[in-house]
């Protein structure tokens, strides 16, 4: 028969069964979870003693491993006390790389901690995890530095381990961030409709959007420093989170009417979506469109946005090259646009 579906209360004739072997079961248990160390690290600061199969070299060749869980291939090991691991002698001239895996042994029945041996080399590559279903699987717990002529061990941490699980919210996502493990992701599904989807991870520095899933969000930016503003209508910018602490926006500034506008002292700003970072200056690209001419400015021109060094703003300010310097922008001339977009590293912290 060509289909085979499992495990269900008996046989049937349209290939469903009761029975799973232990390759059945690792085809289907590994689905359940990628391999790693049952131990989550929701705690801000970790011991490395104290984290599970902890180890230390002792008589030289011999790594001792305390106890520990973990989920490997499908299967579930348990190691309930320290376990002794010895590392084969390198007398050679060139160095090796060992590894220490969890190994899922499909055919023995078993899961066992073992040394896995590389070959000495000028440039030693430490032993690939084998992942074989039906066989041998193999999760990585410690890679080992063998030198030559018998030289010191050195052994390096290789295991992942678990970390929460995503949740998700349909509203007050922030202040249910407040009750999830350290290291959670959170999402924001927003079903009653008043905004876009969001990931956001709640870790050891604080909550914080990572980026949003869905549409770009709407923003009116505002002008300062110029005798008037467009309407509401003309001034557009769309932006989103994008990674933590850092948004990209796309701002348009339009001029429909036939007066210029005039930038009054000794700057023109405009707002933006959201704080930024003073602890360096950050600039952005736009440009100046100016189809007619109009203020006696050129068709098209390069304008640039600053945010100074220092504390956090909340506005950009706008100049544009003038020979060899940057010099404030003078204003929009009548039917002209301003466009301006850029990469923001952004204030959540404070910093």
């Amino acid at each position: 028969m060509a289909e085979i579906s499992y495990p269900f209360s008996q046989a049937n004739a349209s290939g469903g069964t009761e029975m799973v072997s232990q390759v059945q079961w690792q085809q289907m248990a590994h689905l359940w979870g990628g391999d790693r160390v049952d131990y989550q690290l929701t705690n801000s600061t970790l011991d490395p003693g104290a984290l599970p199969f902890a180890w230390r070299v002792i008589n030289g060749r011999t790594i001792s491993i305390e106890a520990g869980n973990a989920w490997v291939g499908g299967f579930y090991y348990q190691n309930t006390a320290p376990l002794n691991v010895d590392i084969d002698p390198n007398p050679t001239d060139r160095a090796r790389k060992d590894t220490v895996v969890i190994r899922a042994d499909v055919v023995k029945g078993s899961v066992n901690i073992v040394a896995v041996k590389g070959q000495p080399s000028i440039s030693p590559i430490a032993p690939r995890p084998q992942r074989s279903p039906g066989g041998v699987w193999e999760m990585v717990l410690l890679e080992v530095d063998v030198p030559a002529a018998n030289g010191a061990l050195s052994v390096y941490s290789r295991a992942s381990f678990d970390m929460p699980r995503p949740v998700a919210t349909p509203w007050n996502t922030r202040s249910t961030a407040d009750f999830v493990p350290q290291g959670t992701f959170i999402y924001d599904l927003d079903q009653d409709g008043g905004d876009s989807p969001y990931e956001a991870f709640a870790g050891r520095d604080g909550y914080m959007v990572t980026r949003h899933l869905g549409k770009a969000r709407p923003y009116t930016p505002s002008l300062w420093g110029v005798n008037t503003q467009p309407a509401e209508v003309d001034r557009v910018c769309w932006w989103r989170w994008i990674a933590p602490n850092v948004y990209r926006f796309n701002m348009r500034l339009r001029n429909p009417t036939s007066a210029d506008i005039v930038t009054t002292g000794w700057y023109m700003q405009a707002s933006l979506p959201n704080p930024a970072n003073g602890r360096t200056a950050q600039i952005f690209e736009g440009y100046l469109d100016n189809p007619g001419g109009n203020g006696g400015k050129p068709w098209l021109s390069s304008v640039k946005g600053i945010t100074w060094e220092g504390n956090g703003t909340s506005t950009v300010n706008l100049v544009t090259p003038a020979g060899d310097s940057l010099v404030v922008l003078q204003g929009i001339p009548a039917h002209s646009t301003l466009h301006l977009s850029g990469t923001v590293e952004s204030d959540v912290f404070t910093q």
